[in-house]
């Protein structure tokens, strides 16, 4: 395994950081295809195993069960120094007024929601899961500070927005000698590359550590496009989220299908190694199998002729992954 600092921080992340969303107790959350207690705990050894050392989920994964799976399970198969916990805040918790977005008041309770099911007394890192719109950034960003200031997280992180948004947050940071963003947790992938127009050339003009979701646009760069699995059947955001562009992306996973045949790895590899040359992305796993391809995309060093063909099919795509 590889590591590399996260941004401007002193803080060693793996190259390659272990999702959770796949982990759940079914009947708590809306995706289908959530692993239980028992069948994620293997998984999580297993990615420890590999060397991967951060961790990421969010208090919205299958109703906070996420996060009591994987709390239980690093505190059986691991130090806590050694391992980076990442979570999330923002989604709906509870009906109601104050059951989600970024007040002051809902950061300051899930927070302690979540180390409560994660067992433990800190996150390493604290992410805001999207943008509120209904929340002054002043409120959130200063909760955020104050969060940090307790010893109950160390470093804060965000998650999809405008490039715009996250500008505005980190001067709001910088102005008020708030804790500033050290990361970003944005949508990209060979079928989507939006990001690179604006957002990345932020993170990398500010030194922000980029960890994006979905480098394998959910299972679909990693077989054909005719074939389809129990996830992509019943995901409906992910249908949400590539109905518009079928017929590029077709080509842009066809270009993945005959690099990796030329070269005689997985397809996973080759899209996994295009997104490892500017970010260490979190990968999701439900086999060890997963697992196992995304270990192997570190050593694959794609050649200019090859990131050429399979950028090549690529056209623009509507803004998405913000909601």
């Amino acid at each position: 395994m590889d590591y590399v600092k996260l941004g401007n921080t002193g803080l060693d992340i793996s190259r390659l950081c272990l999702g959770c969303m796949s982990f759940g107790v079914l009947e708590r959350g809306n995706h289908q295809w959530v692993l239980d207690e028992e069948k994620s705990r293997p998984i999580i050894k297993k990615a420890l195993e590999l060397g991967i050392n951060i961790f990421d989920t969010a208090n919205v994964y299958s109703d906070g069960t996420s996060e009591e799976i994987v709390g239980r399970a690093l505190k059986d198969f691991a130090r806590r120094d050694e391992i980076v916990i990442a979570t999330k805040v923002h989604g709906r918790m509870h009906e109601g007024p104050n059951g989600a977005g970024l007040s002051r008041k809902a950061i300051m309770s899930e927070i302690d929601h979540s180390l409560k099911r994660l067992g433990t007394d800190y996150v390493d890192l604290y992410q805001i899961h999207r943008w509120d719109y209904h929340t002054p950034i002043e409120e959130t960003m200063e909760a955020l500070h104050d969060v940090v200031k307790a010893g109950k997280a160390r470093y804060i992180g965000a998650s999809s927005m405008y490039a715009w948004q996250f500008l505005k947050a980190l001067h709001i940071a910088e102005k008020n000698g708030w804790t500033r963003f050290v990361s970003m947790q944005n949508y990209l992938n060979l079928l989507y590359r939006e990001e690179e127009r604006e957002m990345i050339p932020l993170c990398k003009e500010e030194k922000i550590g980029l960890i994006p979701w979905s480098p394998l646009a959910r299972g679909r760069l990693t077989r054909d496009w005719e074939e389809t699995s129990t996830r992509s059947e019943l995901d409906e955001f992910g249908k949400y989220l590539y109905k518009s562009t079928a017929e590029a992306d077709r080509r842009v996973v066809e270009k993945v299908a005959e690099v990796a045949g030329k070269r005689g790895v997985p397809r996973a590899q080759i899209a996994l190694a295009w997104v490892l040359q500017i970010s260490a992305p979190i990968i999701g796993a439900t086999k060890m199998q997963h697992l196992e391809d995304a270990v192997g995309a570190l050593s694959i060093q794609l050649t200019s002729e090859e990131i050429a063909m399979i950028e090549e099919p690529y056209v623009p795509h509507p803004v998405l992954g913000f909601n």
